[in-house]
């Protein structure tokens, strides 16, 4: 492993992993959990409470009071972390540390590092510069790219597919995977929380920059939200201009099983369901709703689909596709007619040849 020479290092364009063994954010949870490096740990100086206790200090005593009482809090939790997440480590073990800008909390978790003996390096600037960093490149990095979009109505497997494709050797941009959520108004995942905005557009750039520029990039057609969360604009650029569309259908029978498989969690959760539906509000009338309510309380879930499918989401879908993919009304599709593995590992298969 090729390792940095100093101390300090900037952000690096090809995988930190290449150059170190750990990624240590030693930011506190909340921090942590808005966006961090890819692979990086959490090893937080100060937790969520301690921080706000310094920085209220610091605004109401003084800087100096402040400081005495987080070099304490820091010198306490960089302990516990030396017992605890870095004994095992053998000294030939080399870290990049990093906090929000690169100062005082990266910078003392490193330094103790250094003392102990291992190759601890800190990144300079920060999260901040490694934020600008993606930010960035998210700004051109999509557009390297030739995206095969795959396209069809709700309901014809193609997030699986695309899993396939993955498992087939294909370069796959899963966003939804990344998102965290199915995209559509019946998508949010129970018991799954979306990422925020700023860890979505993290693991969109650590996916493109791993892809290789000269091969096709597999990817399902998307508006511009998945759920709360905006795709990068020039990725939304480049799969509606320097695409190619790979269109899927299949029979209503084939998609509503599908379907009841693939959204198993309704139908042992109706309650969700019931939640959920209440998002259509406003595209669809109380008596139609209440319909759509009745049928989930009575276990009519075949019924159930089709109706969804044919009031809401395929009518949905025309409008987006025309307005989005003017190509795709000319484009021949391919028909599937049991949406199982063996099928789409055959389509996989053909789409790769």
């Amino acid at each position: 492993m090729k390792r940095p020479d100093s101390h300090t290092v900037q952000i690096l364009s090809t995988p930190v992993s290449e150059h170190f063994d750990t990624i240590i954010d030693v930011r506190s949870p909340a921090e942590f959990e808005e966006d961090h490096l890819p692979g990086a740990i959490n090893c937080p100086v100060l937790s969520n409470e301690e921080r706000i206790e310094v920085g209220t200090l610091y605004k109401q005593v003084s800087p100096f009071a402040a400081k005495k009482r987080g070099a304490a809090l820091v010198s306490a939790n960089i302990s516990r972390h030396l017992d605890t997440c870095f004994s095992h480590h053998k000294k030939s073990w080399s870290p990049l540390v990093y906090c929000w800008r690169g100062g005082a909390r990266s910078d003392a978790m490193t330094h103790v590092l250094r003392q102990v003996g291992w190759h601890a390096s800190r990144l300079e600037g920060g999260y901040r510069a490694y934020r600008q960093f993606v930010l960035q490149q998210l700004e051109h990095l999509p557009l390297q790219f030739r995206f095969k979009v795959l396209c069809g109505e709700t309901g014809t497997a193609k997030s699986k597919l695309l899993r396939t494709l993955e498992q087939e050797g294909a370069q796959v941009l899963d966003l939804e995977a990344l998102a965290a959520h199915k995209g559509s108004v019946l998508g949010l995942l129970p018991d799954i929380k979306q990422p925020g905005q700023k860890l979505f557009e993290s693991s969109v750039w650590s996916a493109l920059r791993c892809f290789n520029q000269n091969k096709p990039v597999f990817v399902e057609a998307e508006s511009r939200k998945i759920g709360r969360l905006r795709l990068p604009h020039a990725l939304f650029v480049a799969m509606h201009t320097q695409s190619e569309l790979v269109p899927i259908q299949a029979s209503m029978s084939a998609r509503i099983q599908f379907l009841m498989e693939d959204y198993h969690y309704f139908l042992t959760a109706p309650d969700f369901l019931l939640k959920q539906l209440d998002y259509l509000q406003k595209l669809h009338s109380q008596t139609t709703l209440k319909t759509w309510k009745a049928m989930v309380h009575a276990g009519q879930w075949e019924p159930l689909v089709r109706a969804l499918l044919e009031m809401h989401y395929d009518p949905t879908y025309r409008r987006s596709m025309a307005h989005t993919f003017p190509g795709f009304s000319q484009a021949k599709p391919h028909t599937l007619t049991t949406l199982q593995d063996e099928e789409l590992k055959g389509f996989a298969q053909h789409l790769l040849v």
